[in-house]
């Protein structure tokens, strides 16, 4: 598709018309301004493997791979089962040069961007506190937080994330992004209250991985997609650039959401985390991160199932857990995690069956309940192909 598509407003991004959705999330760039997160000379390799056939069933009936597309909006969908690629359709005007919007799956990238300032040594510890790298916050209701509760979405500040209702805090942060100024959305959140004391309450928050971004800015001391450049984009191989949605000209990424890559690349970066965390023959992220990002502690109430709105997920860094043992999902024990953006953009891994599956969607609300169960339905099915 061209530049010239008729894309909406950035205003209206969370109510856009059908037919402007697909346009508009794969031009997010006329929108507002952003930083490119450069790919390496080297491209990591995606071969085909033997293709799988799916059959799925839903609550009305047994669907394949094209219908399933059709019922969700699905804009592409790859398989990667021990490196290869299975599985790999595109539909709405997409194909695999298409550079899409990530919605929160960026909240995932951000949080394993933590664990390479941690390996680095930039970021000294995880129980220290904002204020040290966000000064600007001392005397707010982020006074006495962890960058590990923000990175649990624990902080106890409040926040109401709810994407339709114009005067929530989310839709605020919107407003408050249309201004363009570099200091708006941290002013914004500087005036948020408590509702709880820190550590004991999840509340699912952009406002906090946008303090992520905040608190990698201040500990890395270059942008923010420089360094997923330098440490990840590049040394893994990723196919094409991609770009970082910024709060300003010139300003910060906004880590909470608008990193535009392809299907493929996304793919890739859960191949990465599949990994442990290696990119380039080099260790990125400390040897236990990914154990401890995705292990939703019981003590937080973050486990699997307890988050009331969210069940059956739980929560870890910044990555959806899900249940294990008899309480998994069909076909889905093993570890299962995933990033998960409005819209119906997701990114799974499966540690136990070696398989990374991304999906781009334009769902027709921002949280589609039944696109989500069809997903993990497809999900389940495809684990069960492949082992078949």
């Amino acid at each position: 598709m061209t530049d010239t598509e008729a894309i909406g407003r950035l205003e209206d991004l969370m109510t856009l018309a059908p037919e402007l959705q697909a346009p508009t999330y794969r031009h997010m760039d006329r929108l507002y301004a952003t930083r490119t997160i450069q790919r390496g000379a080297q491209v990591h390799p995606l071969p085909a493997g033997p293709a799988v056939d799916v059959r799925y069933r839903a609550g009305d009936g047994q669907f394949g791979i094209d219908a399933f597309m059709a019922r969700n909006r699905t804009a592409g969908l790859l398989a990667i089962k021990d490196g290869q690629v299975v599985l790999e359709r595109y539909a709405m005007g997409n194909d695999a040069a298409t550079r899409w919007m990530s919605f929160s799956v960026a909240k995932s990238i951000a949080s394993t961007l933590v664990g390479a300032a941690l390996h680095d040594g930039l970021i000294a510890s995880l129980d220290e506190p904002v204020v040290r790298y966000v000064p600007v916050l001392a005397g707010s209701a982020y006074e006495g937080v962890t960058l590990r509760q923000v990175l649990q979405m624990s902080s106890g500040v409040a926040w109401n994330e709810d994407y339709l209702d114009p005067a929530s805090d989310r839709r605020r942060m919107l407003r408050a992004q249309l201004d363009q100024d570099a200091g708006a959305v941290l002013a914004f959140m500087a005036t948020l209250p408590r509702a709880a004391p820190a550590g004991t309450r999840f509340n699912y928050s952009t406002g906090e991985t946008y303090l992520v971004g905040r608190i990698l800015a201040s500990a890395l001391r270059e942008p923010i997609g420089d360094y997923l450049s330098r440490k990840i984009w590049a040394p893994f191989g990723m196919e094409a650039d991609a770009y970082w949605q910024l709060d300003a000209p010139g300003g910060q990424a906004f880590a909470g959401s608008g990193v535009n890559a392809t299907l493929r690349d996304f793919g890739r970066f859960g191949l990465f985390i599949l990994g442990g965390g290696m990119a380039g023959g080099q260790r990125v992220l400390p040897e236990d991160w990914l154990g401890e990002a995705t292990r939703a502690d019981p003590a937080q109430r973050l486990a699997p199932g307890t988050l009331e709105g969210y069940e059956p997920m739980g929560y870890g860094y910044q990555w959806w857990t899900f249940p294990s043992g008899a309480q998994a999902l069909p076909e889905l024990d093993g570890g299962l995690f995933a990033a998960l953006g409005i819209f119906g953009q997701q990114l799974y891994i499966h540690p136990k069956e070696r398989l990374v599956v991304a999906i781009h969607s334009a769902w027709p609300q921002p949280v589609h309940g039944p696109s989500l169960v069809e997903t993990h339905a497809l999900l389940g099915a495809l684990v069960a192909a492949l082992r078949a």
